[in-house]
């Protein structure tokens, strides 16, 4: 295997790291106000991801330092054509993270509902902007020879591109049922296994289209590979292993689901990095746009002693913040402060 194919790999199981880590971070944040009922539930529910979600973002930067340094011609044309896309994923990614923050600094209702509104929108619109882009990348978008990018904003919402997006947000939110089902117990666990049960034929269903809709833009027929049809039966396996209490195996399930979903890209792509619709010669591939040969050999040295220590710390913090949490646990701390309050 060469470097540019390397580091192509390496790329793409960074992004995909990034969806099977924060797609239960995304799917909790659209679900924490349907699934929690009450206040003590969406704390609840938010606290599952309280001591994780800023690390799994991490993953996002890792991806587009990559991107700039291994295929620096990849990463000025689709980060110039997806500016605005972007400006957007950034806004959402913020205004999702100050939630977290600023949620709970006031106990008025309206202010917990407003701050509670924008965590569920930025938790939406992220994965589906990201999909988008991941699906335009093999769909095809307007460049040129020079490989700029000529179409516009609205060019980049192209059916498929829009479908994948979708596909991502669904896989997202019964991938974060199924973790709230890990991690929590009494009656939080109970509502978002209901949810997870009803979800995840739903959501095996958009990615069986999603994987066909995939073999047909590559140009390879329509029927899936055994990998991606495996997916999909893990999906609908989810019913089951939910209703017979294997929390753990229902999370991998939609962890498979969602990791193959997204190298489902990635392997049609290759060794495409964007399709341009323009003309096939104008195509960005790892070799008219990989950085040259010493730079890819020292990236990959750090990589190799970095990485290994980076994925080593994230199992240690999962491991210490494995205990499940219930809505009880903040009821009972929501009457210590309102005794306090009236004393």
């Amino acid at each position: 295997m060469t470097l540019v194919s390397l580091w192509f790999l390496i790329i793409a199981l960074v992004w995909t790291g990034f969806f099977v880590l924060e797609g239960f971070d995304f799917g909790v944040g659209m679900l924490h106000g349907v699934l929690g009922g009450t206040e003590p539930g969406r704390r609840a529910a938010i606290n599952t991801i309280g001591p994780l979600w800023d690390g799994n973002e991490v993953w996002l930067v890792v991806a587009g330092a990559a991107m700039f340094a291994a295929f620096p011609g990849w990463y000025a044309t689709m980060f110039s054509g997806f500016y605005l896309a972007l400006v957007l994923l950034l806004g959402a990614l913020m205004v999702r993270g100050t939630s977290f923050e600023y949620r709970g600094k006031r106990d008025r209702p309206a202010w917990r509902d407003t701050w509670s509104g924008l965590l569920t929108a930025g938790s939406l619109l992220a994965p589906f902007l990201i999909g988008l882009a991941l699906g335009d990348l093999l769909h095809g978008l307007p460049i040129s020879a020079g490989h700029e990018y000529t179409g516009s904003f609205w060019t980049l919402l192209q059916p498929y591109g829009l479908f994948t997006g979708v596909t991502l947000v669904v896989l997202c939110a019964v991938h974060g049922a199924t973790f709230i089902t890990l991690k929590s117990r009494g009656d939080l666990r109970q509502r978002a296994a209901r949810l997870g049960r009803n979800l995840s034929p739903i959501a095996a269903l958009i990615l069986l289209g999603f994987v066909i809709w995939t073999h047909s833009i590559a140009g390879k027929g329509l029927l899936p590979n055994p990998l991606e049809i495996a997916a999909v039966l893990a999906l609908f396996a989810v019913v089951w292993l939910i209703g017979d209490g294997r929390d753990g195996w229902s999370f991998a399930a939609t962890t498979i689901a969602v990791a193959l979903a997204v190298l489902s890209i990635f392997s049609e792509l290759y060794p495409r990095l964007m399709v341009s619709s323009t003309n096939a010669a104008f195509n960005l591939t790892i070799h008219n746009s990989a950085s040259p040969s010493y730079p890819l050999k020292v990236m990959t040295v750090v990589a190799l002693v970095l990485l290994p220590v980076v994925v080593a710390y994230t199992a240690w913090t999962y491991y210490v913040f494995r205990r499940r949490i219930s809505d009880k646990d903040f009821e009972a701390a929501k009457q210590r402060r309102d005794s306090h309050e009236h004393v």
